[in-house]
């Protein structure tokens, strides 16, 4: 299916989206904050799709959402957050991200904003 990338500064959240979007079958790579997500992208050459926490020490998703795009622009980005304030902030970035999670979230939520947003580009 998908190459994905999980990147997520909660452990046990980052393991269960990641649990539950393998499940799905997707080849599933995760990351603990922006900064290290933003090298697995660069080293990976893209991803079909990242799915990132929107607040995290070092490098924001905001942040790494931005740079990844561009260097990646085709590349899709979906965001998480449990803050309302920072659902604000990535709806700055239409156009670069395709949606705002809500959490928390349930393992079938997350299954299916992620089948979503990837079967409107498959």
């Amino acid at each position: 299916m998908a190459k994905l990338l999980i990147v997520e500064d909660d452990e046990s959240v980052r393991t269960l989206a990641a649990r539950a979007l393998e499940r799905d079958g997707h080849n599933v790579t995760i990351a603990a904050d922006g900064a290290h997500g933003l090298d697995m992208i660069r080293q990976a050459g893209g991803y079909d799709l990242v799915v990132s926490d929107i607040r995290m020490p070092e490098m924001d998703g905001i942040e790494m959402a931005t740079a990844a795009a561009k260097e990646f622009p085709t590349m899709k980005i979906m965001l998480m957050t449990g803050y309302a304030d920072q659902r604000e902030r990535a709806e700055e970035l239409n156009g670069i991200i395709l949606d705002v999670v809500q959490k928390p979230f349930t393992l079938a939520e997350i299954r299916t904003r992620v089948g979503k947003v990837l079967s409107c580009f498959a």
